[in-house]
């Protein structure tokens, strides 16, 4: 943020002013701090946000009733905080920027942020520690070339024979002993005792023999893997907020009385304030109501919320499929349809409940997602399953591009003018987005087989 403040303020590292219409382009030395600064921002956040959230669960002590009864609202909140700052920096840093300048629209965030950090390590004596285990990528290496080096080795059908530790504490630092499971067999054989295993003392070499605990480790990852890929289609859905939502939010008319015009891309405003709203309607109302019936403290298990979430994003795309259903004969009705440049005479807050159902759709599977990857990874994992969790998002972001690139070029074959063309008047965008309530669709009978099939953690 310093990088991109200094960008914008020092005279000699931005680019000179706009004289009317004609803007002088920035010199390499300029592009080159400005582009530092964004991917420092970008390796910033990847080292912040997937540690962040399991950093702030360590917290709470799973031995203590309370105290897991807190860290189930943890990650609610935690996910609140997070739109509350982008409400801030949607609406008032947007203004600074617009109307102060872009120096003191990077500066503002600049100060916050140092002040975050002094109070993040003020905190330090009080915070629980959990102890580094190693790299979790190392580890699984280990487990597939000591199975392979086992290949033609028989697993025993009494898994006791296996090797793990005696021990009450794993062999992996700063995790629990994980229980013998017997799905993906194939990797017990990095666990297979042999002879030469003892006549060579190979056991502190992990890539000659695994604990059963460190080929459960990599069984958990298996397991979850399915979970985790139908993350990647609801994430494509997500994204639409800022891509086909604000190109068919273009065409409405944006007005607000007679003299303020709302920006189309302002909308998202509303999806922040779902998820502020829904979020303490499903901590605080949800919940126990659900819980009186399941006889859980958290209501619905991780998969079931995160199901639920599914379903609504599927509405989400239903609602976007009407809206336009609804502009495209508005259009045609005023004799619009080949003109580009005139707003079409429907408001563009007609476009607020497919924000909503978005932001709602958000509580159930983004947060869902947190906890499910917390709650269900190893414990020496648990910020690199965060990880695989934030690493949807841009998967979704790409596959989104992927579904239009491919819409576009199937709808325009033979000289057709497409589903997406540049006049969204003349096109069909509500079939792009039946496109994605169909995917949508299937890839929550997809989960819902998964989820069915899925066998949860047993720690020790």
């Amino acid at each position: 943020m310093t990088t991109l403040t200094l960008s914008a303020s020092v005279s000699s590292l931005k680019p000179p002013s706009c004289v009317g219409s004609v803007c002088p382009a920035a010199s390499m030395g300029q592009y080159a701090v400005f582009f530092l600064g964004l991917y420092l921002i970008a390796l910033g956040t990847g080292g912040i946000k997937p540690c962040v959230s399991s950093f702030g669960a360590d917290q709470f002590d799973d031995t203590d009733a309370k105290e897991k009864k807190k860290k189930g609202s943890f990650f609610n909140w935690f996910y609140f905080s997070i739109n509350v700052g982008a409400l801030v920096s949607s609406s008032v840093l947007v203004w600074v920027q617009d109307n102060v300048g872009w120096g003191w629209g990077f500066a503002i965030p600049t100060v916050f942020m140092g002040l975050a950090i002094g109070s993040f390590f003020s905190g330090t004596p009080l915070y629980r520690l959990q102890k580094p285990g190693g790299s979790p990528v190392t580890r699984m290496c280990q487990v597939v070339v000591a199975s392979l080096r086992k290949l033609r080795k028989k697993v025993p059908h009494d898994h006791s024979h296996l090797y793990e530790v005696q021990d009450r504490n794993s062999a992996i630092q700063g995790s629990r002993k994980l229980e013998h499971t017997d799905e993906f067999k194939c990797l017990d054989k990095a666990a297979i005792i042999t002879d030469d295993d003892v006549r060579k003392n190979e056991f502190s070499n992990p890539w000659r023999l695994c604990t059963v605990t460190q080929v459960e480790e990599l069984k958990i990852l298996l397991r979850m893997f399915p979970i985790w890929a139908t993350g990647i289609v609801f994430a494509a859905v997500y994204s639409q907020i800022s891509t086909m939502f604000v190109e068919q939010g273009m065409t409405l008319d944006t007005s607000i009385g007679s003299n303020f015009h709302i920006p189309p891309a302002s909308l998202s405003v509303f999806d922040v304030l779902s998820v502020m709203v829904w979020v303490p309607v499903y901590d605080r109302l949800i919940v126990p109501i659900v819980s009186k019936y399941t006889k859980r403290e958290r209501g619905f298990t991780e998969l079931q919320r995160m199901g639920i979430g599914l379903v609504i994003s599927i509405l989400a795309m239903v609602a976007a499929a009407l809206v336009e259903i609804r502009r495209l004969s508005i259009a045609k009705a005023y004799d619009l349809v080949h003109d580009e440049g005139t707003p079409i005479p429907m408001s563009i807050f007609w476009q607020i409940p497919q924000y909503f159902l978005v932001g709602a759709s958000e509580v159930f599977t983004f947060v869902g997602q947190l906890e499910f990857f917390y709650d269900q990874s190893p414990d020496a994992m648990r910020s690199l399953c965060s990880a695989l969790s934030l690493l949807t998002t841009a998967l979704g972001n790409y596959l989104s591009s992927l579904i239009v690139t491919v819409v576009m070029y199937a709808t325009t074959k033979g000289g057709n003018i497409g589903w997406i063309p540049d006049n969204l008047n003349e096109g069909h965008l509500d079939y792009y987005f039946w496109v994605l309530a169909s995917l949508s669709l299937l890839n929550l009978l997809v989960y819902i087989s998964c989820a069915h099939r899925y066998k949860y953690k047993k720690a020790s």
